[in-house]
């Protein structure tokens, strides 16, 4: 996990050990966030009817990491697992897709050398699952929208992480976030790279896949 040469909050790399866990092959769609939305009597996501954010198969944006972790309590009610977010250490895992200390789920080649990069995320985000997989399946990791992860963020963690299901800081100010963003002018991030606002803040390229606890 993290990068030697990365910025300065990602060393050092080290040896971590994650607990079986499933995650969602996709970011959380509109349509899926609709049903919780219907069901909860919640409003919609904030900039769900405009028209670079309204299509049902694109990531949901702009909930809160509360509203994520809301739409993690409905969806264990209603299917009887446990749902949350996954763990930052979870996610970095996952993203790499059993490719270990390469850049990116694909290696080390440029993103400009992915198929159509110019042209992609011009006023939004791609519907999920428009890019091939990486190693485990997943889709769209490292790009489209940034993804909250459920560890209070501090730049100087990995000095301090545990060996074994680091979960982040008791406390603090801002939540973690992974993965690229399609308003980024670099939109596909590294597997290393790491971020972070305020656990309160709505943007309109964040969104969020969901992990599940193994029985």
């Amino acid at each position: 996990m993290g990068q030697d040469n990365g910025r300065d909050e990602e060393q050092p790399a080290h040896r971590v050990r994650v607990s079986p866990f499933g995650l969602g092959i996709t970011q959380v769609t509109n349509a899926q966030y609709d049903l919780f939305c219907e069901a909860s009597k919640r409003p919609p996501a904030l900039f769900r009817r405009q028209k670079e954010f309204d299509r049902l198969a694109q990531p949901v944006v702009a909930p809160s990491w509360f509203d994520a972790v809301a739409y993690c309590e409905w969806l264990t009610t209603v299917t009887g697992s446990t749902f949350r977010l996954p763990t930052e250490a979870e996610w970095e895992w996952a993203a790499r897709g059993g490719v270990e200390s390469r850049l990116y789920p694909w290696g080390d080649e440029p993103v400009a050398e992915r198929k159509d990069y110019h042209w992609r995320w011009q006023d939004g985000p791609e519907r999920v699952a428009t890019s091939a997989p990486n190693g485990y399946g997943l889709f769209d990791m490292c790009e489209n929208v940034h993804e909250w992860c459920s560890d209070w963020y501090d730049p100087e963690y990995y000095s301090v992480s545990p060996y074994r299901d680091p979960k982040g800081q008791a406390q603090g100010t801002r939540r973690v976030s992974r993965g690229g963003s399609w308003r980024h002018q670099i939109k596909i991030a590294r597997c290393a790279a790491r971020s972070s606002i305020p656990p309160e803040f709505k943007y309109a390229d964040y969104g969020f896949r969901v992990a599940c606890e193994r029985k």
